[in-house]
């Protein structure tokens, strides 16, 4: 797992092989709209980052489709088209002209399992999203969201995936990143 962001200076996370029968390098990346520390909107910059770790499987969070913000852009497609990835998008919210939301890149086949909002308290809407990956002898589950920032809400949130209607439904997998 490679993560960046504002960690990305610090030894946060690492690649691991599972026991699966090859390696797969998964990767969580926050682009805060593909914009940097700089307050530049430059996805070609987060599209270089994420092509430096050369992951299988990518779970962005907070990416655009259609803001103003961000130039109208399809985000999620923009990145999958210049790293060669197939691309899921679930948006969380309407935001001005467009959406904002969650998309999982990878570089094999999928299904889309489900994908959804998650409850919230007083916070922005959340989303998450679950695909099943096939790698070449396995399958994967991979679920992505943004956890809400206040712990009351994060613990519901949690607890919503932990029911029958998220994880209970992904032991059929042959592994599950969340």
């Amino acid at each position: 797992v490679v993560s960046t962001g504002p960690f990305a200076g610090r030894q946060v996370a690492r690649a691991l092989t599972s026991p699966m029968s090859e390696r797969l390098r998964v990767m969580t990346y926050n682009v805060h709209g593909c914009v940097g520390v700089d307050r530049r909107l430059d996805p070609a910059r987060i599209a270089a980052v994420i092509g430096r770790h050369a992951p299988d499987v990518v779970a962005l969070q907070e990416l655009d489709v259609g803001r103003a913000r961000s130039r109208g852009a399809d985000q999620p497609r923009d990145l999958a088209e210049r790293l060669g990835y197939g691309v899921h998008y679930t948006s969380a919210r309407d935001c001005e002209s467009g959406t904002y939301g969650n998309a999982i890149l990878t570089r094999h086949p999928f299904e889309v399992r489900s994908e959804g909002l998650l409850p919230v308290r007083r916070g922005e809407i959340r989303a998450v999203q679950w695909l099943r990956i096939q790698l070449p002898n396995e399958t994967l589950d991979v679920l992505n969201t943004h956890l809400g920032l206040e712990r009351r809400e994060r613990d519901l949130q949690v607890a919503t995936l932990l029911s029958a209607d998220w994880l209970a439904h992904v032991a059929r997998a042959d592994a599950l990143v969340i």
